[in-house]
């Protein structure tokens, strides 16, 4: 009787553009069996095979990973029960090895090289990770939902976010128009030459990170750190909690305490009392806030009062790309 062989799938290394300092090592990222997942795919039937890829994931769990930096210098760090890893080491002189932008390109490997399965790219993961430079004029923070691409969070079932996540590939969702534009004048600066870093904040969970990162790329918005969240994060959150948003926000403004931060967000869910709350316990480090107007009057109302008597800092209700890209040349943000 001949013996079916199934072939398990090979090991691969998702690391997640992540930000640090001179002398403050940090990323994260996932170690997990690769699903062949095509973000390009077309075809209802094919989507949906992708998006239950996305979130029915075969972690590598407890397994030791090893980075190695440009200089030769080798960190260590173990994956979680979920599959995720974090390193957050103290390692000196990390902006000579970053480029002029302040990538810093470093490798990530199974540190086990007994391991009897097949790893792709010869056991060689390309991590990245941002060192703003010290001549940047600002950086900027911005959501991603409903402020840079269309996902439908103000629908009352949410029905519309299920849709465009699961029955939508990456490269045919549309960006809000002039969105891209607007980031990449906000990235250059006044001069027209800066390399002001752009962070991106979501609450989508991690299974979503190559998602939106493919989404970025594909309409040429500057590259920056996505930051999302775990679906444990998502469950074991407890009434009064800040939400992880708001606390992956005060971890980049305490990480550059000395940068001035421009929050870029809309007025559809939480990110006007997020970033009211930020801007009025971090008085010196907001500079501006943007909020894109959505289609609701009731949220529209709330959020007009939430900042009628706030006028700690220029504040712009957002109707269009033109009218925030004005308002930025107007407040010296970006070049005339």
């Amino acid at each position: 009787m001949s013996q079916l062989v199934f072939k398990k799938d090979p090991l691969q290394i998702i690391t997640f553009q992540s930000y640090g300092t001179d002398n403050h090592f940090y990323m994260r990222g996932r170690a997990l069996e690769d699903e062949t997942i095509n973000l390009e795919q077309k075809g209802l039937f094919g989507l949906f095979i992708n998006s239950w890829k996305r979130f029915e994931t075969d972690e590598i769990k407890h397994t030791e990973l090893k980075i190695t930096l440009p200089n030769g210098t080798i960190l260590k760090t173990t994956t979680d029960d979920h599959g995720y890893f974090k390193v957050d080491e103290n390692v000196e002189g990390l902006t000579n090895l970053a480029d002029d932008d302040g990538w810093l390109n470093f490798e990530v490997a199974y540190n086990n090289v007994n391991i009897k399965r097949s790893i792709q790219n010869s056991n060689c993961f390309i991590g990245e990770l941002l060192i703003p430079s010290a001549k940047a004029d600002y950086g900027v923070i911005s959501d991603i939902d409903d402020t840079i691409i269309h996902t439908g969070v103000v629908s009352t079932l949410k029905w519309k976010v299920l849709l465009n996540s699961i029955f939508k590939n990456a490269g045919n969702r549309i960006p809000l128009e002039g969105a891209a534009e607007f980031y990449f004048k906000l990235h250059r600066g006044q001069s027209g030459h800066n390399a002001n870093p752009i962070f991106y904040v979501s609450h989508s969970p991690w299974n979503l990170y190559r998602y939106l990162e493919f989404f970025l790329r594909q309409h040429t918005f500057p590259k920056g750190p996505i930051l999302l969240r775990s679906f444990k994060d998502i469950f074991k959150k407890k009434s009064g909690d800040q939400p992880q948003k708001q606390i992956e926000i005060i971890n980049i403004l305490k990480t550059y305490p000395t940068l001035q931060f421009i929050l870029i967000g809309d007025s559809g869910e939480r990110d006007a009392d997020i970033y009211i709350d930020i801007a009025k316990t971090y008085p010196d480090q907001v500079s501006a806030i943007y909020l894109r107007s959505v289609k609701h009057k009731k949220k529209m109302m709330r959020v007009r009062g939430l900042f009628e008597n706030y006028n700690q800092t220029p504040v712009l209700l957002v109707e269009s790309s033109a009218q925030a890209i004005e308002h930025a040349k107007k407040h010296g943000f970006i070049a005339s």
